[in-house]
């Protein structure tokens, strides 16, 4: 168990030798919509939790089923651990990387590969960008990925890139039309991702379902953002 000031790493489970998946909310809302789409294709346990004392005491309730802020998972078959986040509070990108950090140590990971929605340029917006990675990140990802030249990487992927971790790094980069949960954009980073790592995941799915799930993400994220601000104005009102 890693305990820091504001948050703590509960795992009932450690699997040595992993592949970790992150995503957490960020333009697009990309890495929270691909991870879900990756728990509910593969065949997922969830081994653990992060309890974050910075943000509403919230849950979001699905299909009979809690959902945590920030709750890991397991895929037995592809030894991959999915990080999946819907709410992780503001400013904390330099402590939750030092949490997936400390994660990482803990399961002696093999790889972190981070998933995170840009701005796109363009109206269409479909590109896929990567940064870091192993030596054969780039022939893997030829022809669906270009690197990286340019940019400004923020939030959690941002603070992990800059950490000295003995961990290698892959930051996936999708291109978003807006900072509304955008599916298609999504996709196209699991089309990455798939190429990468060979899990064998459709993006197909995904794509047919996007309303969907950008209904549901944006409920969630709604729900989690009212909360945070009636939290706001109860410290104001005790304050004052």
């Amino acid at each position: 168990m890693y305990t820091g000031d504001i948050m703590k790493l509960i795992l009932t489970k450690k699997p040595k030798g992993v592949r970790i998946i992150e995503g957490f909310p960020g333009f697009g809302l990309i890495g929270t919509i691909a991870t879900e789409f990756l728990m509910e294709h593969l065949e997922m346990e969830k081994i653990g939790i992060v309890e974050l004392d910075e943000i509403p005491a919230m849950i979001a309730i699905h299909n009979n089923m809690v959902v945590e802020p920030i709750s890991i998972h397991y895929n037995k078959k592809h030894n991959l651990v999915v990080v999946h986040a819907i709410n992780i509070g503001k400013n904390l990108g330099w402590q939750i990387a030092e949490l997936v950090s400390q994660l990482a140590t803990q399961l002696q990971a093999k790889e972190i590969i981070s998933l995170e929605g840009v701005g796109s340029p363009n109206a269409q917006g479909s590109r896929v960008f990567y940064y870091g990675g192993v030596k054969s990140s780039a022939k893997k990802l030829q022809g669906i990925a270009s690197p990286l030249q340019e940019g400004i990487i923020v939030g959690v992927t941002g603070a992990l890139l800059a950490k000295n971790i003995k961990t290698p790094i892959l930051a996936l980069f999708a291109e978003a039309k807006s900072n509304m949960p955008d599916s298609k954009a999504a996709a196209q980073i699991i089309q990455a991702l798939d190429a990468y790592t060979g899990i064998n995941v459709d993006p197909k799915p995904l794509l047919r379902q996007a309303q969907i799930f950008e209904d549901k993400l944006k409920g969630i994220v709604s729900k989690g953002k009212k909360a945070q601000a009636v939290q706001e104005e109860k410290t104001l009102s005790y304050v004052g």
